[in-house]
């Protein structure tokens, strides 16, 4: 069989991957080594807590439901120690309030199982280019627009803006799309356990609440409306 050729820049980098389910983390450490990543692994979340203190990862891909402890515990004992490596979550929980608490425990991204390969593949190199260049380059800036996500702290024109739960979300949705138009189903998988059904009610409805605190007092637009598409962030020119 053909082996692939490894991403660009892949073969330096220590991925650790926390999966109880024993096939489904030997299909993904087989495909990310064959991507030319580096891969440990770990079954419980108490030893994956002492294996991520004590090596230098580039990042870890997290399951929840762990025995030892949970991933979002994982990951908040680690963020306690200091440890700011970027994560990842794989798992079946796809509620709201677990997507939400994934971004809150420090989360970069939140994969709903089952999932591609070629989707988690795309994850990761998302994940990875907003941390290259390290630590100081993780801030998300457009026009007058500022977005830590390690701090989760949003300014505009340098006003600090106050943003729910659901409404950060989605601005970091935008943002890890930014400059691409992301559609109103993505946005309503993103955001809600529910099967978009083709009204863009709700959807339209989240994202005016966000333009209201984003875009509104401000001269500059930010949050670009493609009719019949979706949304998109970026600044507008001419």
């Amino acid at each position: 069989m053909m082996e692939r050729q490894p991403m660009d820049g892949a073969s330096a980098l220590n991925l650790f991957l926390v999966e109880d389910d024993a096939r489904a983390a030997a299909a993904i450490q087989r495909g990310l080594e064959q991507e030319g990543f580096l891969v440990d692994a770990a079954r419980d979340g108490q030893v994956a807590l002492g294996m991520a203190l004590g090596k230098t990862y580039d990042l870890l891909l997290l399951d929840v439901m762990l025995p030892g402890l949970d991933g979002f515990t994982l990951l908040a004992e680690l963020r306690a120690q200091g440890l700011e490596v970027p994560a990842i979550f794989l798992t079946a929980r796809e509620a709201l309030p677990d997507r939400l608490r994934g971004l809150e425990a420090g989360g970069g991204d939140y994969l709903v199982k089952p999932f591609a390969f070629s989707e988690l593949l795309l994850r990761i190199r998302n994940v990875l280019s907003r941390r290259a260049g390290g630590g100081r380059d993780r801030t998300f800036v457009l026009a007058d627009l500022t977005v830590d996500p390690a701090l989760r702290k949003v300014y505009r024109g340098g006003q600090r803006l106050d943003l729910s739960a659901q409404e950060y979300a989605l601005l970091d949705l935008l943002i890890r799309n930014a400059s691409h138009t992301v559609t109103r189903t993505r946005i309503a998988e993103t955001l809600w356990d529910l099967a978009y059904d083709g009204d863009p009610n709700l959807v339209d409805a989240a994202v005016r609440r966000l333009r209201r605190k984003l875009d509104d007092p401000f001269p500059v637009h930010l949050l670009q409306t493609h009719r019949g598409v979706g949304y998109r962030l970026e600044a507008h020119h001419g």
